[in-house]
């Protein structure tokens, strides 16, 4: 499978920006997070004067076998469906990448349905849905290894276009299913705890959900490694994320996480490699069940905790204003050096 090459950012750089965001004219450690966040951002590009230049976001859809169970109360064309939506401007997504000036870009990794030559998404469609893991692989390693590879394709473009800031977001109805299962094997959580509604606002399909997705725990009979449990039951559009995220760290991207299913996938990355989490901010903690317990596992400190569960990347998006200002703060506050205030602190 591609290797990545990632480094973790140099050290030396962090008594400098502590020194720097310290002598702000505030009192010390009064901008919170926003320090925090100066401080990742800063180390991340070995800088004392960190930059967001052309913020991209990629929406990877896909389709899932599993969804032939009813794990999910969404019919599979709703998939295609919000993918016209996203090209009109008019889904979530739409809205808040407008606001915050991000460069949306639509990719199709597995969407059951034959889009044409001429529509406005990037092709890199792996085959039309991924296989039902209730009963078999929900794809082979071949296709799983092109996946990643496709994913990095992606993040490389947009580093290409002068990025250094990205966050990921999905579109493919059952993911969460796919995603309690990677979040199950990789942590150790109980798969009760790692199941949500998804879409179902009424919570009515949980218990049918969690029944399917034991039996189809009972019926791999894998070798349990990460990129077995990856391929098995994973979906085209979460693989090429984790292989976007992969490639943005080894590029020195700034990663933004969204939700459950992108933190998800962020855990899946950082178990092929560890050093790809020091890239990541994570956005917000979503209303998705298992997201907390996820984000505790992962020891991250999401910005946000707004109620959100829709997915496609809001609320990486909705925490950027707040990223932009950290940066702000260290680059535009005066020093207590450069002007005639008395330190009070």
């Amino acid at each position: 499978m591609k290797s990545f090459h990632i480094e973790k950012p140099k050290d030396e750089i962090r008594p400098y920006l502590q020194e720097k965001i310290d002598n702000l004219t505030k009192p010390k450690g009064s901008l919170g997070m926003l320090e925090d966040l100066a401080m990742q951002i800063g180390w991340i590009q070995r800088t004392l004067e960190p930059k967001l230049t052309n913020p991209c976001h990629i929406v990877f859809a896909g389709d899932h076998g599993i969804a032939a169970e009813g794990v999910s109360p969404s019919p599979q064309e709703v998939t295609y469906q919000m993918i016209a939506n996203f090209w009109a401007g008019g889904a979530g997504i739409n809205f808040l990448a407008r606001q915050h000036h991000f460069d949306l870009k639509i990719v199709d990794a597995g969407v059951n349905f034959d889009f044409k030559a001429e529509d406005p998404i990037i092709n890199k469609k792996i085959r039309k849905s991924t296989r039902n893991y209730l009963h078999e692989a929900a794809m082979t390693q071949e296709e799983m290894e092109l996946a990643i590879e496709r994913g990095a394709e992606c993040a490389q473009a947009c580093f290409d276009e002068g990025c250094n800031v990205i966050s990921f977001g999905e579109m493919g109805i059952t993911n969460t299913s796919s995603s309690a299962l990677w979040m199950t094997y990789l942590t150790g959580i109980p798969l009760d705890k790692c199941i949500g509604a998804g879409c179902d606002h009424t919570g009515n399909i949980i218990s049918h959900k969690y029944n399917v997705l034991k039996q189809s725990m009972e019926n791999y009979k894998g070798d349990g490694s990460v990129t077995d449990i990856m391929a098995y039951f994973g979906g085209y559009e979460m693989v090429m994320t984790v292989g976007a995220m992969l490639k943005a760290a080894e590029l020195r991207m700034i990663i933004l996480i969204d939700g459950f299913i992108m933190t998800n996938c962020i855990l899946m990355a950082s178990k092929l490699n560890p050093e790809v989490l020091n890239y990541c901010i994570f956005g917000h903690q979503g209303d998705e069940a298992g997201h907390k317990l996820l984000l505790d596992y992962l020891k991250a400190k999401p910005i946000l905790n707004l109620g959100l569960r829709l997915g496609e990347g809001t609320g990486a998006l909705c925490a950027y204003p707040i990223i932009e200002s950290s940066v702000r703060m260290i680059n535009e506050m005066n020093s207590f050096k450069k002007i005639q205030v008395t330190k009070y602190f």
